[in-house]
């Protein structure tokens, strides 16, 4: 019988990067050896099966991304390498031996043929594969950049970094545009939001997922950032200057995010707890799910939006079941609640025994039904 999610996925080492496919049902991984590995996933029992593992990396591969058009996986490395493999295969197409003069950090697919890279020393390089160089070069961080996202024109490059600031690179007119003022604690992810009005909701049972999410963003005008003081900041997209909100978790930090719906985010903490967080009005929601006691380091939506897959020290790559977010809408009222309660599970194999999160909401309509303790106010 076809399980709620594919069953874990055991790797030989922690892994640091997962991602899933935009279109088909694939997850590939990074690991701390260097190693890199393409799966098949599937709710059926057994059906989940490793296609092809590579051993380019000299070091801990760092991230790994799956191009715009599902063909290139773009791997990136603690050895300054960057590395290009077809997803058939896992063949080495293209590869750029001392990418960086620092070890890398993230990846990320612009365009088609355009690509950004981000290393340990805050420098940001954005390649074009038809050139096999890059065009644009800038050391605007001065600790490492953790994140970058891009809106749907590919025109905006953010980025997140451990200086506490938020950076804009205009790719179409190659140039740096600005930095935020500094936050507190590193910035550890950056992603993009439509916050729209109460009820509406985004289209997500499509291939591309990533790419539509994007573009609703950029009319929602949000941006949000994660922060290793657990703390989530909001700007505005035409206020990159400074924050326009901030949501304080009770987590010890949050290093890793990827938006689900329109206005909710999943997170991923030191504590092992991935927890479900929507945005404006701020939020947590629950627990999706948990890696007991080991530290979360990615996070990843499949296409549609229904399934998340996490990785953490443990050696292991998790499925959590999120098709139940799409139908939680919080509002402005916020209920009385005793304040350092257990997270409510927003899953079957969430801690607490996937309890049934609607309740609130049958007993007390009138109550935000994702309200929980373990939330707090904006400022």
């Amino acid at each position: 019988r076809p399980r709620d999610t594919p069953e874990d996925i055991v790797l030989e080492a922690a892994a640091n990067a997962i991602a899933l496919h935009p279109a088909r049902a694939l997850l590939a991984a990074g690991d701390v050896d260097g190693d890199v590995y393409l799966f098949s996933y599937s709710c059926v029992p057994g059906d989940t099966r490793e296609l092809w593992s590579s051993g380019h990396h000299l070091k801990s591969c760092r991230d790994v991304a799956f191009s715009l058009d599902g063909h290139k996986l773009f791997t990136v490395s603690k050895d300054k390498s960057i590395q290009v493999l077809t997803v058939e295969a896992g063949c080495l197409e293209t590869r750029f031996s001392k990418a960086h003069s620092s070890a890398l950090n993230c990846v990320l697919p612009v365009t088609e043929h355009v690509f950004a890279t981000g290393d340990e020393g805050g420098a940001l390089k954005v390649w074009d594969l038809r050139k096999g160089a890059t065009v644009l070069e800038a050391q605007e961080h001065e600790e490492y950049i953790s994140a970058m996202a891009v809106d749907a024109n590919g025109k905006l490059l953010l980025t997140a970094s451990g200086d506490g600031t938020l950076g804009v690179f205009n790719i179409k007119r190659r140039r740096f545009e600005l930095l935020s003022e500094p936050q507190n604690g590193d910035l550890t992810s950056v992603v993009l939001l439509k916050v729209g009005p109460e009820g509406s909701r985004l289209d997500l049972h499509v291939p591309g997922l990533h790419l539509i999410f994007l573009h609703c963003a950029q009319r929602g005008k949000k941006v949000a950032c994660g922060s290793s003081e657990g703390t989530i900041y909001l700007f505005n997209w035409d206020g990159f200057g400074a924050t326009s909100d901030r949501f304080a978790l009770r987590a010890e930090s949050v290093d890793c995010m990827v938006p689900v719906t329109e206005n909710i985010v999943c997170t991923g903490s030191l504590d092992g707890v991935i927890r479900a967080v929507n945005v404006l009005p701020n939020r947590v929601l629950g627990c999706v799910g948990q890696h007991t006691g080991e530290p979360i380091e990615q996070l990843a939506v499949a296409p549609g939006g229904r399934l998340l897959a996490s990785c953490a020290h443990d050696q292991k790559v998790k499925f959590w079941d999120t098709s139940a977010l799409a139908a939680i809408v919080v509002d402005d009222y916020r209920k009385k609640k005793k304040r350092g309660g257990p997270l409510r599970a927003l899953s079957s194999k969430a801690a607490g025994g996937g309890q049934d999160f609607f309740a609130d909401l049958r007993d007390e309509p009138e109550a935000a039904p994702g309200d929980s303790g373990d939330s707090g106010d904006s400022d």
